[in-house]
């Protein structure tokens, strides 16, 4: 198989929450996902309210397209953590720049959903938008290695202004 090229479009944007990412303190985060595709109507969003949870699929669209990183490194390059390969990590250094959060859903008002916990900034463009069902959850054990959970020690904790 060779390379395969494709296009996706934007069919929302987030309004205001953080101006800049940061890699920690975004519990508390409030932002709006405003869904501005000109084909959808508030029907788009009819039985949304029912849910606790969204699961966003959007585009880091501030990073440098120079900053890949497509082989192994240490996680926020700290020399006691393990080096592991792109795909072990969650970060925006990837091929397509493409991120998913899982936030909280507190309110749709017509094309506005309003949100928290969403790690994504202000302006971030959403390529799509789905409800969190928890039978689409991990099903069976878990398991991972110590260095995710110390090094996301912080990062639902409490916006801070100077993290």
């Amino acid at each position: 198989m060779g390379e395969e090229n494709y296009t996706v479009q934007a069919l929302a944007h987030v309004v205001g929450g953080r101006e800049k990412p940061t890699d920690d303190f975004w519990g508390g985060t409030r932002a709006i996902i405003r869904i501005d595709d000109p084909r959808y109507t508030s029907d788009a969003t009819k039985g949304l309210e029912d849910f606790s949870h969204l699961e966003v699929v959007f585009r880091f669209h501030l990073t440098d397209p120079d900053d890949l990183h497509l082989g192994a490194r240490r996680p926020r390059d700290n020399p006691a953590w393990p080096e592991v390969g792109t795909f072990g990590h969650r970060n925006m250094r990837r091929l397509n720049w493409l991120g998913v959060s899982r936030c909280r859903l507190l309110d749709v008002d017509g094309l506005d959903l309003h949100v928290e916990d969403l790690d994504a900034i202000d302006g971030t463009p959403v390529l799509d938008i789905k409800p969190w069902f928890a039978e689409m959850g991990p099903r069976g054990p878990q398991h991972q290695p110590s260095w995710p959970t110390e090094m996301l020690t912080d990062y639902y904790a409490p916006y801070r202004d100077s993290p």
